[in-house]
Parts: structure tokens; sequence; C-alpha cells
């Protein structure tokens, strides 16, 4: 059976999850609409960018937060004059990981739908004056859910089976920054297989009703 330290790294990972995918939705609907819509050259570079953590290696991204959030890092510096201090093993750094390393399972998803939408839903509503606004709020939205769902579930599962990023940022502190994943690889090298079960076995069942949710409602799909 979990024991109680697994069960607070089941919470914080849950907690974590919720906070980063929140914070993502956010964040990624103004660059998925600038993304879908836009005719900047600078489209192919931001998007290149928003994708990276898909290619890159989490060690890498996590290394290179650690540096950037670091005492002697400007984004560190800049958080210590703030009087935030530093971020780099707390659960704040948890989360400023955590949205960098799951952006583009939320970008991409929201971004599809709104370039599904086509340009026809905002004309329309341009016609009978409704503000940039207004449109966006009352047809584009709507329109796109699917793609809201679908990247709100992709990154709520994403960050909850993170482990290189967060390992890097927040180190591996019990109660504090040690998440599900970490909670597991512990259990493996103490040759503690049984409470690793637990635990993995958990993970597994998340992933596999995520993954039918999306397939058997159809969230997956461009509206």
């Amino acid at each position: 059976m979990p024991s109680a330290a697994d069960l607070t790294a089941v919470l914080l990972t849950a907690r974590l999850a919720l906070v980063t995918t929140v914070l993502l939705l956010l964040i990624a609907t103004p660059i998925a609409w600038w993304l879908a819509r836009s005719p900047s050259r600078l489209k192919s570079v931001v998007g290149a960018i928003v994708t990276l953590p898909l290619v890159l290696p989490p060690a890498v991204i996590g290394f290179y937060l650690l540096v950037l959030l670091g005492p002697e890092g400007p984004l560190g510096k800049m958080t210590q004059q703030l009087g935030l201090g530093l971020l780099p093993f707390t659960f704040s750094g948890l989360v400023v990981a955590s949205v960098i390393y799951s952006m583009p399972f939320v970008v991409q998803p929201i971004q599809q739908a709104f370039a599904a939408m086509g340009e026809r839903p905002m004309e329309a509503a341009a016609t009978l004056r409704a503000s940039p606004l207004n449109a966006f709020l009352t047809v584009a939205l709507p329109l796109a859910r699917p793609g809201f769902i679908t990247a709100a579930v992709l990154g709520f599962a994403h960050t909850v089976g993170e482990f290189g990023v967060v390992l890097m940022i927040g180190g591996n502190i019990p109660g504090k920054t040690q998440v599900l994943s970490m909670a597991i690889y512990n259990h493996v090298e103490a040759l503690e297989y049984q409470s690793a079960h637990w635990l993995a076995g958990g993970m597994l069942c998340f992933s596999f009703v995520v993954l039918l949710l999306l397939y058997s409602r159809g969230w997956n799909r461009r509206p």
C-alpha cells in the first residue's frame, strides 16, 4: 500500500498539474490565436520556440532553467530584487518548469482548433458589428471548445508524468518538490518494487483513461 509520503507526492503532483494547466490555458490561448491567424514571418520562429520542448531532452530544459533562475542568472536576480526569492527547489519553480515543458501540448491543440475554424465565423461576427474581443469570446472560443478540452487534458496528463525537468529544477525534496514520478524512482532505487508497482500502476491506468476519453469522445479531432 502507498505510504503517507507517497500520498503526499500524489497530492503535490495533482496540485502541480492543476496549477500548471490553468496557467497554460491562459498563456497558450493568445499564442495559439496569433499562430493560427497571423501572417507575420515571425510565426515560424515563435512556433519553433513553442515546440522546442517536444524535441529537447528534459534535462537540457531543466539545466538552462536552473541557470536562468539561479542566484547568478538574470531571472534569478530579478526574482530576488522583486522579493520573490529564488525559485529553484520550490513549488513555484516546479510550476515555471512545468509550464515551459508542457507548453506545446496545450498550444498545438488550441492552435489547430482556431485554424480549423476558418475566417467565416469571425467575418460574420464583424458584419453584426461585434468588436474583435466580443467576437473572440462569443464565437471563436465556443467553436474551439474541443481543442481547449484536448489541450487541458493533455497538459494535465503530461505534467503528471514529468520527471527530468522537475528533478533538475525542483530536486527531490519530500513533501516540497517530490512529485509522483520521483517517488516511483526512489522506490525502484531502494528495490521497493511493491510500492513502485502501486504508484506506477496508478499512473498507467490514469494515462490509459486519459487517452481513452480523448479518442472515444473525439476531442482530439478538429472542429
